[in-house]
This record gives C-alpha cells, structure tokens and sequence, in this order.
C-alpha cells in the first residue's frame, strides 16, 4: 500500500502510471481554505475521475490529492475504504465534507476484516499528514461520529430508506395529499440514524446541479434527478426531538454537515408555536411526545394551552403533541418503539397503535430488524424485555458481548472505571429509585449502597461527555437515544420479586420520579401498579441496551438478582 501525494491540478496526474489511469484505487481532495473541505472517492480511473472533478466549481477550490494505492485492491475493498474515511473525516469535525451520503456501503467481502485493520495503517499516515486531529478512538466515541448522517446502512435500513423516498415524492407529487409514515423498531436499530440520514439524502438531492456527480451504482442515484431536485426546491422539513440532551446533540451533528443546520432540528413547543406549515417533519422517539398533562415546568404547562388553543380553537385535554404536528405539518415520517415509552404523560400505547395501524394501511409502514448498537444482536434485546417481563428466557449465544452480574456495587464501578480508561465511553446509569437530593443540595449524595456513594447527572445535556460523568449516575432522561461502549446499570429496589406470588412487581414507594408516578395523561385516576410496572420495564429495558460492547448490572432486591443469575447461567 502507498500514498501517493500531488498538487490538486490536471497536469500533475497526466502522467504514465497504470494505477491512475486503470486500477481500483481511493483518493481524498482537501483544501486548507476557511472553512476546511474534504472529498472522498473510489474510481477506477483516477485521471478521468479527477479531470471531472476540477470542472466542478466547489472542488476546483481544493488544493491536494492523496490517491490510496494498493495491488490487491478491488471495487468492495475501495468502497468500504471510501465509506470508512467519510465516516472518520466527518467524526473529526475538522473538514466540512463535501460528499453525499448517498453512496456508503457495508457489504460483505472476501476477507474483509483484514483489509479494515490495514485501513487504520491509512488513517495513520492521514493523520501524520495533518488531516485528522485525532485517534480512531476518540473519533469513533464522539456523538458527531454516532449520529453522523455519513452512514453505512444496514440492508434493511437501506431497504427503508428507499422505500420512503419513493413513498414521499409520490405523495409531494400531488399538492393535496397529507400523509403518515412510520419507521418502527427495537433499540439499537438506528431509527435515530434513519432520520438524520433522510434529511441529508433529500437536502443532497434537492441541492444537485448539473456539475455533481453521483455514484451510478449508488441505490438511491436514481433520486439524483431534476424532476426531484425541482419537487424538492421548497421543502421546508425539521426533525423533532423531545429529549432536550439528545436534541442538542443532533444540533451539534446538523452544525457540521453541510446542507443541514441546527435551526431544523426543534423541540414539540417548537412545531407547536410555529406559524408555519412544515412540508416534512421527522419525530425522532415519538413515543416520548408528550399530552395534556403535568409538564416539566410552569412555562411549558402555559404553553400547551396556549398552543391547543391556537391550532384547534380549544384547550381539549385529548390533544396531544402528535396533533400539533400533523396540525403544522403537511407529512411526518414518525419513528416509534411503543416499549421505550418511561413516564405517563408520554403518548398513550392507544394513540401510538393508531397512527402505527394508519401508516400500515397506506403501505407507508417501514420496520427495522437488524440490530446495530448491541454486538450481541436482536436477541440480546429480546432476551433483556422477557427477563424483565419475567418470563423463562433462554440466554441466547452473546458471543464475546460482556454481560456481567455483579454482586457488589464497588466492583461494578470500579470495572466501567477501567472499561472507560481502556476504550472510553463507559458510564453508571440507574433507575430513577432515589430522590435527587444533589440537586437542591450540591455536596449531598443521592445513592449509597454497598459503601459507595454517587451524586446523579449533575449536565442536563450531554450528560455522557460532560466533565465529571465518571463519578456521577445517568437517568433514563440523559441516556435514551445514545450509545456507550460499556453501560453498568443499577436496577434500584423500584424493580423487585413478589416472595409470595415470584411475580417481579413494582415497587411504587421506591419509584422516586414524581413526574413519573402522577395520575395524568391517559392514565388519570387510574394509574395502577399494573402500568407502573410497564413504565420502570421500559426504563430498565432502554438503560440494559445501552452498550454497545458490554452491559454490567447490579440488582439491589436480593431476590431478583437471583432469578437473574438464574437466567444468566441459563439454570
């Protein structure tokens, strides 16, 4: 493998070399211009492909080539190649890139593994020449990397994409159509991802000229056409998330992405209070929308009315903030898991059944099966919600995913403390069981077991990469919608076993969150331990499919650490 280096102009590659002219090779363009920009591609003929690229204006700018050349190198190993850098330049943050996201593959090939260990060997000597300022580490564990829209899709993720572009250019076609698409799945099969990716997508295609070029054996190429971009032109779209610290994460995505701005990504107060109409709007966790209930604050109780009252004429306690949304917005692409849903005044199972049942009737229903953040695989997710449900689930075969059962809290933390220092991204997260006493008093601790002593997140946004996250504990409301490499969840004394009935029951005195426990929403006047036990599964549920390599727990009713050790040891 060799680098080979040259001043981004047509003569200095007008020279006699087979691997220029007729070989499978990878380049990346980059210019040191404010603001910094970087492209990446794979061509089998990199004199032609780079005489293209200096017809265009927005290249033409750059001013060096690095052309990636190899003997054993072919069009899979090139596309993964290519696929890997993006990905890489993007998660560094230091390039605005100028490639789409339209052409990212991860397809099977002849061994493939030991050709990805060797692209660390280019990274390196990348990034010796300046284009990257950090570790594959530390870029890899970045939100900027994990929800990058520079993504290399699953099957059925591509799948899902194609299928609603196709749906949604049909329906923009005709002026009266309103319309609802769902995009359903577990945790961990990138519905987050699939959102980010679309925006991307449909801003790349509606800003295509005649001087961009596509990947022709791109599944989405057929997308890069006039008619599209003309359909485009006007969409106005926004991406809504509920969970504030994930929304400022996404923010932080759009900021570094060209084609995407922070304005679009908005909050459910946001849509509501807009006066105007969205042609598109995504809703991220839509199963975290919220309805006429007790809100977090005063100010957002005030404004619910308000804004019932502005779309429908009537402060109607049925209104949700789904109705916002498809009040201001003429199509929404909603992605859903009903089982994610932690507190009352989420979005009633009923409500969500509704629109899940619609969209199924339109053919504009899109699941998602394959299973991305947990190593371990759908099993594993599926294995963690009958355990939780208490049911006699078999564990499946996790492979090397690292699932512990830890007896004592001090050897738990001590083990994320070293999974962080080893490969970073390790965290403590827990149910809500105890009141957050640091948070009126600074200098007090929250939780105290087994000798040890914890405050819970002290950051409300970006919980997982502020200062001090080490020695605090994440709730529910930090943590669902990210990734951590490892995740030592403490199930508190909220979840325990019935020692007459065996049942696993909730436990309503220990459940510290009050917003959690109101009989509000759907559930008013009759918000039974049934339900709660529903919400505190869900939590446990969303907090044991965080890490991506490994989950460690800690149980503290005695006696449903047993049936999990039980299920641990398959007995």
């Amino acid at each position: 493998m060799s680098i080979r280096h040259f001043r981004f102009q047509e003569k200095a590659v007008d020279r006699a070399d087979e691997h220029l002219a007729n070989w499978p090779v990878v380049y990346v363009i980059d210019g040191n211009r404010r603001p910094k920009k970087v492209y990446v591609g794979e061509t089998t003929s990199a004199q032609k492909r780079i005489r293209q690229h200096l017809r265009n204006p927005q290249k033409r700018a750059l001013d060096s080539i690095r052309v990636v050349v190899d003997d054993t190198y072919n069009k899979s190993v090139c596309l993964d190649l290519e696929a890997h850098l993006i990905r890489w330049f993007h998660g560094d943050g230091q390039y605005e890139i100028l490639n789409g996201n339209d052409g990212l593959t991860n397809a099977q090939y002849y061994d493939r593994d030991v050709y990805r260990e060797s692209f660390r060997d280019i990274f390196e000597e990348l990034r010796s020449a300046g284009l990257f300022t950090r570790s594959i580490p530390q870029i890899e564990n970045t939100d900027l990397f994990k929800l990058s829209p520079f993504k290399a899709l699953t099957e059925d993720q591509a799948i899902a994409v194609e299928d609603i572009v196709e749906g949604l250019l049909t329906d923009l076609r005709d002026d009266s159509k309103r319309s609802t698409l769902v995009v359903q799945g577990h945790p961990g099969t990138g519905k987050t991802i699939i959102a980010i990716y679309l925006m991307k997508l449909l801003a790349d295609i509606r800003a295509h000229g005649e001087h961009d070029e596509i990947e022709p054996d791109s599944m989405f190429a057929e997308f890069f056409v006039p008619e599209n971009r003309e359909l485009l032109k006007d969409l106005r779209m926004a991406l809504v998330i509920p969970q504030q610290s994930l929304r400022e994460s996404v923010k932080k995505v759009f900021r570094k992405t060209p084609r995407l701005e922070p304005s679009m990504v908005l909050s459910p107060f946001q849509v509501g209070e807009s006066k105007e109409v969205f042609d598109l709007v995504l809703v991220d966790e839509t199963h975290r929308l919220g309805q006429r209930a007790n809100q977090a604050s005063g100010v957002q109780n005030g404004k619910f009315i308000t804004i019932n009252q502005q779309l429908f004429g009537a402060d109607d306690p049925a209104h949700t903030q789904l109705d916002w949304i498809n009040a201001r917005s003429r199509h929404r692409l909603l992605l859903v898991d009903g089982e994610q849903s932690v507190r009352p005044h989420d979005l009633s199972p009923a409500v969500l059944k509704a629109a899940i049942d619609a969209a199924k009737n339109e053919h504009r229903h899109y699941p998602l099966t394959t299973q991305m953040r947990v190593k371990a695989g759908a099993d594993y997710v599926e294995f963690i919600r009958a355990l939780l449900r208490g049911e006699p689930a078999e564990l499946p075969d996790l492979g090397d995913y690292d699932l512990r059962l830890f007896d004592d809290l001090g050897e738990m933390r001590a083990a994320i403390r070293q999974k962080d220092a080893e490969i970073g991204l390790s965290r403590l997260v827990a149910g809500y069981a105890w009141d957050w006493v640091s948070r009126k008093h600074p200098e007090a601790f929250d939780i105290e077991l087994d000798g040890e002593r914890m405050q819970w997140n002290k950051a409300q946004k970006d919980w997982i990469n502020s200062r001090g996250s080490l020695d605090e504990v994440g709730s529910i409301h930090t943590v669902q919608g990210y990734d951590l490499n490892y995740a030592g969840v403490i199930v508190g004394p909220d979840l325990r076993v019935d020692p007459v009935s065996g049942a696993i029951i909730a436990d309503r005195e220990n459940y510290r969150d009050k917003k959690g426990k109101e009989n509000t929403g759907h559930l008013k006047g009759a918000f039974s331990d049934a339900e709660l036990l529903t919400f505190i599964r869900n939590i446990y549920g969303v907090l044991l499919t965080r890490g991506m390599l490994g989950t460690y727990v800690y149980v503290c009713d005695p006696g449903l650490r047993e049936w999990m050790r039980k299920l641990l040891r398959n007995e």
